[in-house]
């Protein structure tokens, strides 16, 4: 019989850490299987290949709670738990597994780090103890339980301080507080996002320089440094948010040697067996240091590092939790226990939503606001830097923005706002050299150190040598050895990039592609994993096998995340089995598709025209695939394809048919599908003719977006010219879409087409109306409420469209179905969408695969798919969106067709209210049994919502109300408290939402007569910031009193009925 071995793996919260962790666990699963483990796995997020019944022989998707893991111990009962793969979330549920007696009552060990080291990591206070002990400098702190303590803390410390919530992700709830008003308001937050209530107070130390290491030991106390980072921001900016360049390249020898003997001193004393990560403030002007803080468990800085690094941490951290020692644990050409050496640069730039959310703060702190990140590779900096900035998909292929141009930002405006640290603030930086400001002003005010300003001065000044000498081959040479694009270049030029990109490849001015290997070409290997750069020497060697390339997704972003990555992945196994060697290219470190043994060759490269025609000219292959790479990918095709590249799969002119309006609007009519009558419009006046024809309301959004930006219900003319000259910028190359706005169910199916036949596996519902962005949606898999005449009729259209529209693949599309059972299209998109890893894992059909298979020319029926409409599955399965509202100040909480959540999670069960209750728990709802639900409604609402409010009061419920609301409900037999509204003056309603005895509140504002207020937007920031569950949708209340009322008994007198 096998020994059982469980891992601990991240929600959807910690997703940063999903590439190192399936990195392990796929070590796990294959390597340690060889030595009779069985592999058991948790984690509730639909979206992962980790989540995969392939990765481990066993997978709970169920919630990552202390009750559900804890059934899941006493139901499998196995021998150990590897707590250090799993982020945060996994350390966390380890810790309260042996604090609640569990794993002592299942005789169940954690292996890897002790329940003691990490106690000791995480407690700041004991961590505290040791790096005294041991002779470490800490910065002055004290562990506070309440706003008190905190105030009394100071006085011994001194403002500015800094809060730390312990056991909490990303640095959720802590910041910066420079007086006492600053400190009760941010303390409160602090300790309610802490699941121990602690928070420590810390002497700030802003200013000084931000230094990681990454280190890895084993139980034979053997340890080395993996890897070294550098934050470009200096301490105050969460090292999430930051820049950050791998290896070190400010530090002198002396204080690289005095960090790496304290990181490798500290992972000792604690114990730490595997991975871990250790944080280091340096003073600038000494060589004094503070030890920040340790990870004992691979991060989100693991990922970097390993990719960074080519050392497989995770994977090594697996072995050595098993007992293994590093020098037994070989790697590619080295054994563990030899410190990787790097011949390059790598720089990381987060990604941030700030794109999507204008209203939200873009300053940073040290609570982390990035969605995600990129990576990229240089022999220099610059090199390294500029290829970075265009991976980030953010609209700039180089360090310039025009917000910053001259027109638009004085120099003393420059210099004010480079004083705090934001997501475009080297931008700025770069201005300001450009107008000629010393760049030693610029490192007084800023704190970056001077090497880095040098290198942004270097490119500055290269960008006027090259804009004054145009088209010289001698120039453009050297523009592309310090990472310019060729995109960059034609702008300066006044040419099209085609030319420049002919230009060069005439002269000969090509890439070559060198090799991360783990030891800078010390050792003769082989690894497959290159990064581009213009030397002489080629590393990369090209078979002569027939091969493919899968362009890769980029950074994860709202609209676009793992879910895509997931696709990449089983596409390449696909290609592998198929006969063919896979190639990927992607610039994200956070994902599975870039471990360097998931393809037969990885390029981390920019998603760019550029990049892309480079490797395809470089390596030759059949074909692109860029149907499966979300909305990056498939925005590529048409300028490949121009450019001659072949496309595997859905090609050109039907992706047009499928996104361009008026090409699509052909389609439907010829295939006479219905669908919401809509214009696209090119300036605001042909805008409001339009939507006098169409009727309003009408839902108006940019074309050729993601994931909704910028969309918004209009009630009337007066919001449609403000939307129209405030939100979008509109003309003949950037129409916006006007469309009628119909209210019903919202029903969303994904298909594959192979050009004779379309496989429909399964019809998801979705809880939410029309309104909301399907990606913010609690989505219902089987549907629960839709006729069987609906049904066919949706398989009738989806078929047509398919083969109509000419998708050769996957594709999805969204329908309307109105009360009389109408149904109306509203859009196709004809790529691999987000929904598919939870459509896949609800019907069991490996959907990517099947479609790999029909881009490569098997049909549906030689692959043995006889029914194209699969009778539905027994168990319900419900995706539920999360949300990370408390990161973003500014940002509104209310849902709307612009995409907002970061995430997801899965609960399935024979019962639809059992499936919602652990798909609601699963993402981050605080399901309360008992308190008071506050009542905030449009006048349009409150008919609808009344028997909802009703069943609240049926259970127990206290409710307040608005003046409005309240009077409503009054009116209806409801008791009900009245709060004053803020219009009138009033903070009532904030100060309960403060008291902390508020569990819901239920917030609707007028779709339909299109009046908003400001109060709806503060009563929602309010509950954001206090930690309160909070409804902008009665069809989401509907399904949670669904829940509630099958959990909580109701009261009554005994002789009600």
């Amino acid at each position: 019989m096998k020994q059982k071995l469980s891992i601990i793996v991240p929600c959807f919260h910690s997703e940063r850490s999903l590439p190192v962790l399936m990195e392990a666990i796929v070590a796990e699963n294959s390597w340690l299987n060889g030595y009779d483990y069985e592999v058991i796995l948790v984690n509730s997020n639909p979206a992962t290949i980790m989540t995969d019944t392939s990765v481990a022989d066993k997978v709970y998707m169920e919630p990552l709670t202390l009750e559900y893991v804890a059934r899941i111990c006493r139901y499998e009962r196995p021998d150990a738990i590897v707590p250090g793969l799993g982020g945060q979330t996994g350390l966390n549920l380890a810790m309260q597994l042996a604090k609640k007696g569990v794993l002592q009552e299942c005789e169940i060990e954690l292996l890897g780090t002790d329940a003691r080291s990490i106690e000791t990591a995480e407690d700041r206070e004991l961590f505290k103890e040791l790096c005294e002990r041991i002779g470490e400098p800490v910065v002055p702190s004290r562990i506070t339980y309440s706003v008190d303590d905190a105030l009394e803390a100071v006085k011994e410390i001194g403002y500015p301080v800094i809060l730390r919530p312990a056991f909490t992700l990303g640095g959720t709830g802590g910041g910066f507080a420079a007086s006492d008003d600053e400190l009760r308001h941010m303390m409160k937050n602090a300790l309610a996002l802490s699941p121990v209530h602690q928070v420590l107070v810390e002497k700030s130390i802003k200013g000084y320089k931000e230094i990681e290491f990454e280190v890895m030991r084993d139980a034979n106390n053997t340890a080395i440094t993996v890897c070294s980072m550098e934050n470009l921001d200096p301490v105050g900016i969460h090292t999430g948010d930051s820049i950050v360049v791998a290896p070190c390249q400010t530090l002198t020898n002396k204080e690289y040697h005095m960090l790496r003997d304290s990181a490798l001193k500290i992972i000792r004393a604690l114990g730490v067996k595997g991975g871990c990560n250790v944080q280091f403030a340096l003073d600038p002007q000494s060589f004094s240091y503070y030890v920040i803080e340790v990870n004992p468990r691979v991060s989100r800085s693991s990922a970097l590092a390993s990719k960074a690094s080519g050392y497989p941490i995770a994977r090594v951290s697996a072995k050595v939790a098993i007992g293994l020692h590093l020098h037994e644990i070989m790697l590619a050409n080295t054994p563990a226990c030899f410190e990787p050496a790097l011949d390059y640069v790598v720089t990381k730039l987060p990604r941030f939503p700030f794109d999507k959310f204008t209203l939200a703060s873009n300053r940073l702190s040290t609570q982390m606001k990035a969605t995600g990140e990129v990576m990229s590779v240089g022999r220099t900096m610059e090199e390294s830097l500029l290829k970075a900035i265009r991976s980030l998909e953010s609209g700039q292929s180089h360090l310039h923005m025009p917000k910053f141009d001259s027109e638009n930002m004085t120099t003393d405006e420059l210099l004010a706002y480079v004083r705090s640290g934001t997501d475009d603030r080297i931008y700025a930086i770069a201005q300001l050299m450009w107008k000629g400001v010393d760049h030693s002003r610029i490192c007084n005010i800023t704190q970056i150190d001077l090497f880095f300003l040098d290198k942004i001065k270097l490119i500055v000044d290269f960008e006027r040598e090259l804009e004054a000498n145009p088209q010289s081959l001698i120039h453009l040479r050297e523009a592309k050895r310090m990472g310019f694009s060729d995109h960059y270049i034609a702008q300066l030029w006044n040419m099209p990039e085609d030319d420049v990109f002919a230009m060069r490849k005439q002269a000969g001015i090509l890439p070559v592609y060198k090799m991360i290997d783990t030891c800078a070409g010390e050792f003769d290997s082989y690894v497959p994993y290159f990064y581009s750069t213009y030397e002489t020497e080629n590393e990369s060697i090209v078979s002569d096998r027939p091969k493919l390339i899968v362009l890769g997704s980029g950074p994860i972003r709202i609209g676009q995340g793992v879910e895509f990555d997931y696709s990449t992945v089983h596409a390449i196994r696909a290609i592998q089995e198929a006969g063919y060697e896979a190639i990927v290219i992607n610039n994200n470190p956070e994902t599975v598709s870039t471990d360097y043994t998931t393809a037969d060759k990885l390029y981390f490269e920019p998603l760019t025209l550029e990049e892309v025609s480079n490797i395809v000219e470089f390596e030759k292959p059949i074909g692109v695939i860029a149907s499966l790479g979300g909305q990056t990918a498939i925005n590529l095709a048409a300028p490949l394809a121009r450019r001659g590249i072949k496309l595997i799969g859905t090609d050109c002119d039907a992706i047009d048919r499928a996104e361009d309006r008026n090409a699509f609007e052909e389609v439907v009519n010829r295939l006479n599908i219905p669908h919401p009558a809509g214009e696209a419009v090119t300036d605001v006046e042909s805008g409001v003719s339009a939507a006098e024809r169409i009727g309003y309301p009408v839902l108006v959004r940019p074309s050729f977006v993601l994931g909704g930006r910028a969309m918004e219900i209009v009630a009337n003319e007066q919001m449609l010219r403000q939307y129209l000259k405030n939100a979008v910028s509109v003309d003949a190359d950037k129409p916006v879409l006007v469309d009628k706005y119909y209210i019903g169910k919202e029903v969303e199916v994904d298909a594959i087409c192979d050009g004779r036949q379309v496989f429909i596996p399964g019809i998801m519902e979705l809880v939410e109306r029309t309104g909301v962005h399907s990606g913010d949606s609690t989505s219902i898999y089987p549907p629960i409420s839709i006729s069987q005449k609906v049904r066919d009729i949706i398989a009738d259209y989806t078929t047509r469209l398919g083969l109509g529209i000419g998708i050769v693949g996957l594709f999805n599309i969204q329908f309307i179905v109105d009360k009389k059972d109408n149904v109306f299209i509203i859009e196709v998109n004809p790529r691999a969408s987000r929904s598919v890893p939870f459509l896949s894992k609800s019907t069991g059909y490996p959907l990517v695969s099947i479609a790999t298979r029909v881009m490569l020319g098997q049909s549906l029926a030689a692959q043995g798919i006889k029914n194209m409409v699969p009778a539905d599955k027994a168990r319900i399965y419900v995706k539920a969106p999360a949300f990370s509202f408390e990161k973003l100040d500014g940002m509104d909480a209310y849902l709307s067709p612009e995409m907002k959540s970061t995430g997801e999670a899965i609960g399935y069960d024979d019962s639809l209210n059992r499936a919602l209750y652990k798909a609601l728990q699963a993402s981050g709802v605080k399901m309360k049994q008992y308190g008071t639900v506050i009542v905030t409604l449009a006048d349009e609402d409150k008919e609808e919502a009344l028997p909802l409010v009703q069943r609240f009061y049926h259970l127990g419920f206290n409710i307040e109300a608005t003046i409005g609301t309240a009077t409503y409900l009054k009116k209806h037999g409801i008791r009900t408290r009245v709060r004053g509204k803020l219009s009138d003056g009033s903070d009532e309603i904030l100060q309960s939402i403060r008291a902390g005895y508020v569990s819901y509140i239920i917030n609707t504002r007028a779709i339909l007569s299109g009046v908003h207020y400001d109060d709806g937007m503060a009563i929602r920031r309010c509950a954001v910031e206090n930690g309160v569950t909070i409804f902008t949708s009665l069809d989401t209340v509907r399904i949670l009193l669904d829940v509630l009322e099958e959990t909580v008994p109701s009261i009554s007198t005994i002789n009600a009925k």
